[in-house]
């Protein structure tokens, strides 16, 4: 498993194997099953969850009750409430497994320290939320400029892999609109 996490760090710095194995020491791991919560709302974020295998979602419960998944996250993905995690404050938000997962998870204590022992690291996860940030502006451009047929469509050419894996209910929730709206989306577009 330490494999997956070593090929991930390597795509963006260098770190010889006896580094990589002080890495390690950083992180625990965790199998979690499906629909097991890794995080709850009001819980205080401890957490930065690397996922080696399965499918983590990050979602909230809105003023209506009805879930909102903001963020979706797959092999070799980082997922948690950025905010509440830096500011160790609690949060307004759920992780959860979508399949039966491992992930890896680092506090932000010891990912401090991680960072001031190994310098690289510290490039490695500017390069990590550089992408999850680019991610997000992503995101709000197509909410923004696209219909809601053009961002359901975008999705699927941008991330196929999640139109096989995540019920369809959560990609409605994922995308901001209701499985009945979805199912209508995929009616018209098969036929």
């Amino acid at each position: 498993m330490s494999e997956i996490f070593k090929k991930h760090i390597s795509k963006f710095v260098q770190v010889s194997d006896d580094e990589f194995e002080e890495i390690k020491k950083f992180f625990d791991s965790k199998k979690v099953v499906k629909k097991e919560n890794l995080l709850e709302e009001g819980e205080i974020c401890r957490h930065h969850y690397f996922v080696l295998t399965g499918l983590l979602r990050k979602f909230f419960i809105n003023e209506k009750g009805i879930e909102q998944t903001t963020e979706f996250a797959i092999e070799t993905w980082w997922i948690t409430d950025n905010f509440a995690y830096e500011n160790q404050i609690s949060t307004e938000f759920y992780i959860q497994a979508v399949e039966k997962s491992t992930v890896l998870y680092i506090t932000q204590e010891k990912q401090e320290k991680l960072l001031e022992e190994f310098p690289a690291m510290e490039r490695y996860f500017r390069f990590v939320y550089q992408r999850a940030y680019a991610a997000a502006q992503k995101r709000i451009q197509f909410l923004f400029s696209l219909s809601k047929e053009e961002f359901y469509l975008q999705a699927i050419r941008n991330h196929p892999e999640f139109v096989q894996r995540v019920p369809q209910y959560l990609i409605a929730s994922y995308l901001g609109f209701t499985p009945e709206y979805l199912s209508e989306i995929r009616k018209r577009l098969l036929s």
